[in-house]
């Protein structure tokens, strides 16, 4: 490398005070990324149980399509759950909106949120340590089980859950 750039390398890690804060900035961004690609495919959804149908859907997609981004997900996710930005602010909103639109059932939105991240990294490690299991239908039947907690009416649960989803290309 050229003499020139060598001045250009510290500068960046001098925002940094040490490799692991660089690492969860990384983590955050991938996060941050994650969250936007959310906020880009579901754009015209309204319907606050139809947000959190898709996410879990298109969670279990991008394990195909973004492996790596997926991998982030599951190797540091948990840490992520209750963070102040990326896919925790998102699925708080989301939460929000369906509890004060009676979509939801009134429950504390930081258990709610708990629950959904929890429930949202299993499916992601399922995807990742049982490659053979339909992971679609993994997710229709976890989106399902979280609209039904969320207190969506068991009909129209497995309705939501089934409903088409946009492209993540």
């Amino acid at each position: 490398m050229p003499s020139r750039y060598w001045g250009l390398v510290p500068s960046f890690y001098n925002h940094f005070d040490s490799k692991t804060e660089l690492f969860e900035a990384a983590v955050e961004d991938a996060l941050g990324e994650y969250g936007q690609t959310f906020d880009d495919r579901l754009r015209g959804i309204d319907d606050p149980a139809e947000l959190v149908a898709a996410g879990f859907r298109l969670s279990a997609r991008m394990a195909d399509s973004r492996p790596e981004l997926m991998q982030v997900l599951r190797r540091r996710g948990l840490w992520h759950i209750h963070a102040d930005n990326g896919l925790a602010t998102r699925a708080l909103r989301d939460l929000q909106t369906g509890m004060a639109s009676g979509r939801f059932t009134s429950l504390d939105p930081t258990v709610a949120l708990s629950a959904l991240g929890g429930t949202l990294l299993s499916l992601v490690e399922l995807r990742f340590a049982r490659p053979e299991l339909d992971g679609d239908e993994a997710a229709v039947n976890l989106a399902e089980m979280v609209l039904r907690m969320l207190g969506v009416p068991p009909e129209e649960a497995h309705e939501v859950a089934r409903r088409p989803l946009p492209d993540l290309t």
